[in-house]
């Protein structure tokens, strides 16, 4: 892994980021609240930015198991992957969270595909339309797709686009109706979309804090 590439954000600018990634995961727990009709709680204890191989090691490392995840792409003025990840042996927990908990068993077996792609896109599009938002940019979301697999299977989804350089790796804790179903999302970026992300940090940095912008030369 070339370490330069997960430092191309400054201490200052991954603070701006972890700050944007949790005003979205609280639009996405205000989402999924109106849909469950209970109260959700999303937190993200954990932001970094890290290589696809070591983001694959380090979610094989924390889980075992096997993992289900709810995946998009988004494109815009930075593009690529974005993935709602959490343990396969939770994924019937949260289907039953957020069904209400009265289906049997078969229901929610049944449900479950179905069930995890809604959820997967409110949280998502919740989350990154409002980062996009922040950054006063759009972006376009494809539909979600379900996949099933370990971290290696997700860090190397093939083009098109390119399954990316460098990932935003969040840690999130779900809170439903007193489930405790702890997950990840995950951005996958290539280089290019990594360097325009920093820009947009900057100009966002600025904007918040009044100053004045650095020329767009000395972004990249």
């Amino acid at each position: 892994m070339n370490t330069s590439n997960t430092n191309i954000l400054s201490a200052l600018e991954l603070d701006a980021l972890t700050e944007l990634v949790n005003l979205g995961v609280g639009r996405a727990a205000v989402n999924l609240r109106e849909m469950v009709g209970e109260q959700v709680h999303l937190s993200v204890p954990l932001v970094k930015l890290i290589g696809r191989m070591e983001a694959a090691a380090l979610l094989d490392q924390r889980e075992g198991s096997k993992l289900v995840a709810v995946h998009q792409i988004f494109e815009g003025e930075i593009t690529g992957r974005v993935l709602l990840i959490f343990p396969e042996v939770k994924s019937l927990e949260l289907v039953r969270a957020v069904t209400g908990g009265e289906l049997s068993l078969e229901e929610i077996i049944e449900l479950e595909q179905e069930a995890l792609a809604e959820t997967g896109n409110i949280i998502l599009n919740g989350c990154m339309a409002t980062i996009a938002n922040l950054l006063e940019r759009s972006l376009k979301m494809s539909m979600p797709e379900i996949l099933r697999g370990n971290g290696s299977d997700f860090f190397t989804l093939p083009p098109p686009p390119a399954a990316g350089d460098v990932v935003v790796f969040l840690h999130i804790d779900f809170s439903i109706k007193q489930r405790d179903i702890a997950g990840y999302i995950v951005m996958l970026m290539d280089m290019p979309s990594i360097a325009a992300l920093h820009g947009l940090l900057e100009e966002f940095i600025a904007r918040t804090t009044g100053s004045a912008a650095p020329p767009s030369d000395a972004r990249h």
